[in-house]
């Protein structure tokens, strides 16, 4: 699957325990990642790690992303990135999947 970014857009909030993220298309190469973050010092490369995964898997190769965490679980990280990628992608069909 390859998600053609076709505006910028976000998904999730500024309450503690979720993350907001944005997804926006770039014309560099290759994913730029800004993260501030409540636990970035403990956690900071898990949740890098996991939204560049999402973005991968959903075949992401160019994008500019911002992502503001207050303490999310991976779980929600991959639902926030994968919501940013389909609004932004004007995707019509989810691709959700239990992992």
């Amino acid at each position: 699957m390859k998600m053609e970014l076709k505006k910028a857009a976000a998904a999730g909030t500024m309450e503690s325990s979720d993350i907001q993220i944005t997804v926006e298309p770039s014309g560099q190469p290759g994913i730029e990642l800004e993260l501030t973050s409540s636990v970035g010092q403990m956690y900071g490369s898990r949740i890098r790690e996991v939204i560049r995964e999402t973005l991968g898997t959903l075949g992401v190769e160019n994008a500019r992303v911002t992502a503001v965490d207050k303490g999310a679980l991976d779980c929600t990280i991959r639902a926030r990135a994968a919501a940013a990628v389909c609004r932004a992608a004007e995707c019509e069909a989810y691709p959700w999947e239990a992992k």
